[in-house]
């Protein structure tokens, strides 16, 4: 589907979306700790609902009622040979060793920009825990048989703290029916060693998930050694019920809180400015570009300001860069962002397709080495293409607020892997914004 969206001035409050980092992972969560598990506010994007399909196949009983999701499981027993990861790149990296703990040969499956993706991390990875794997040349579809065993292993954090994440959820699932006893001198520690990790804030939300659940915990040594030792425990027992509410997400709030320094006055509700999110970086980011934000009790409040260039380090936060630029867009001066690296293996190669879409909005980018270089000034309409990729599509649609003239996206429906209501809640905050024969 095509939107088109006119100049608007934006008025109104708003509510950030659900956070599917917290989401999937409260899924994956809630997979391997025996017992119930009621989730409130859950997410309903596309990437929420494949890690529900995904823990469904894997064992858990779902139950989705009005504004809450029930889960019981038993840990995980697979009811299907095959899990589908839709176009998540979370589900995928994090679901592969949790369902490799299984003595069961599973494939694991994706769609659309996923079946691209590199996974070659696993077919190094899995065999040295006791997994085999068939994979095609390091890409979906790929067929995996447990159980996982919990051994030493040094991996590579570059690429993404996905990966990451997936072991330690798998490492303390495996090593969770273990016995910790102090002073056990026969007990080995288990230990992940990480070399170059990127996106640390995420490692910090898998943690914090890890230990509302109740679920064994490594001791964090400087992001560089996890180590499951004689300290370990179960802090909730299986027949009691934990309940998760999911956070307000900062990666769709930042389009939010970016729409209303553009184009506002909004007032963004949701948002947890001690939240664990990589994304919360946002905030830093707004300032420093002299951006009109007012962080009362209740909310953040964005109005116009005269925006400037800013300097960004967005290494541990990539997904920030699509609504950076749409922000720098309309700085005075060239503004410079760091971590390009961190955007080639996303929905799209994001680094080329904020270049070729905002190119046609008459927005210049560059970069050189690993810092992309965004020229603000005269933001013109155009005809865009989303490549399929949902934040490629919000930040075009953010920076169409206040264009010279009307913005139509092309595949704009992306933006349902993460952020369905996207639409709906510009609309709402009276932005010009329509497509024919829809009724948003």
């Amino acid at each position: 589907m095509n939107i088109t969206i006119h100049p608007s001035h934006l008025k109104g409050n708003i509510y950030a979306p659900a956070s599917k980092s917290s989401m999937q992972r409260a899924c994956a969560a809630a997979l391997l700790r025996k017992g119930k598990t009621i989730i409130k506010n859950p997410g309903h994007s596309n990437d929420d609902k494949a890690a529900l399909s995904i823990i469904e196949k894997l064992g858990a009983v779902v139950e989705h009622n009005t504004n809450q999701i029930s889960i019981e499981s038993n840990g995980i027993n697979p009811v299907s040979s095959e899990i589908d990861c839709g176009e998540s790149g979370l589900s995928i990296r994090m679901f592969t060793p949790i369902a490799a703990l299984a003595d069961k040969e599973i494939t694991i499956n994706g769609s659309g920009s996923l079946v691209e993706r590199p996974m070659h991390f696993f077919d190094s990875i899995l065999p040295q825990l006791g997994v085999s794997i068939k994979s095609n040349k390091g890409k979906l579809p790929m067929i995996i048989r447990g159980p996982l065993q919990a051994n030493d292993i040094v991996i590579d954090g570059s690429l993404s703290s996905q990966f990451l994440t997936g072991l330690l959820l798998a490492y303390s699932a495996s090593l969770a029916n273990q016995q910790y006893p102090v002073n056990n001198s026969t007990f080995s520690p288990v230990v992940l060693i990480v070399n170059n990790l990127k996106s640390k804030p995420y490692i910090n939300l898998t943690l914090d998930v890890m230990n509302h659940f109740g679920l064994p915990l490594p001791v964090n040594k400087h992001y560089r050694e996890f180590v499951f030792n004689e300290t370990a425990h179960v802090t909730h027992l299986a027949e009691e019920v934990i309940d998760y509410t999911v956070e307000g997400d900062w990666s769709g709030g930042a389009f939010l809180l970016v729409a209303g320094a553009i184009a506002g006055p909004v007032f963004v509700q949701g948002l947890d400015l001690t939240s664990s999110q990589a994304d919360r970086a946002i905030v830093d980011a707004l300032m420093q570009a002299n951006a009109g934000i007012a962080i009362e009790a209740k909310g953040i409040k964005m109005v116009p300001s005269s925006l400037q260039a800013f300097e960004f380090d967005a290494t541990d936060c990539p997904d920030l860069f699509p609504p950076l630029v749409a922000l720098a867009a309309y700085c005075k001066g060239t503004t410079k962002i760091k971590g390009v690296s961190r955007l080639v293996h996303k929905e799209s190669n994001r680094a080329a397709s904020l270049k070729e879409e905002f190119g046609k909005m008459n927005v210049q980018i560059d970069w050189e080495d690993d810092i992309m270089q965004i020229s603000g000034g005269d933001v013109r309409g155009a005809v865009v293409h989303s490549h399929h990729d949902h934040r490629i599509a919000m930040a075009c649609a953010v920076a169409a607020l206040r264009a010279d003239g009307v913005t139509t996206i092309e595949h704009a429906s992306a933006v349902n892997k993460s952020y369905p209501d996207f639409w709906k809640d510009l609309k709402s905050m009276n932005a010009e914004v329509t497509f024919p024969g829809y009724v948003l």
